[in-house]
């Protein structure tokens, strides 16, 4: 996972990382320990926050396995939760460009 190799260029800023994914709970404990992964992963209880923030991917209908899965995105939010900078892809296997990401960070 790109974002563990890069998570302490963002610390190095004072910069938190949190994920969101619809997997479960027990999912996100096995990805965090086989991964060494030392920030949140966090459950999104029924993809509220990926509606919310219109980025659900409609390519699958819901009752299908892969229904849920979010178009990839990064959101940089400040200290009050507003949404700074936002970078997103269209299919699930794209990432956005971390080079892009980490400059935005460092102009915050």
């Amino acid at each position: 996972m790109q974002l563990i190799e890069i998570s302490g260029q963002f610390r190095g800023m004072g910069i938190n990382i949190a994920t969101m994914t619809y997997d479960s709970v027990d999912t996100l404990k096995i990805i965090e320990e086989n991964q060494g992964i030392e920030f949140p992963l966090l459950h999104d209880e029924g993809i509220t926050y990926v509606n919310a923030l219109g980025i659900l991917n409609e390519d699958y209908d819901p009752g299908s396995r892969a229904y849920g899965v979010p178009h990839p995105g990064i959101f940089l939010l400040d200290l009050n939760g507003v949404i700074q900078a936002k970078f997103a892809e269209e299919g699930f296997r794209a990432r956005p460009n971390f080079d892009g990401i980490l400059e935005a960070a460092a102009n915050l």
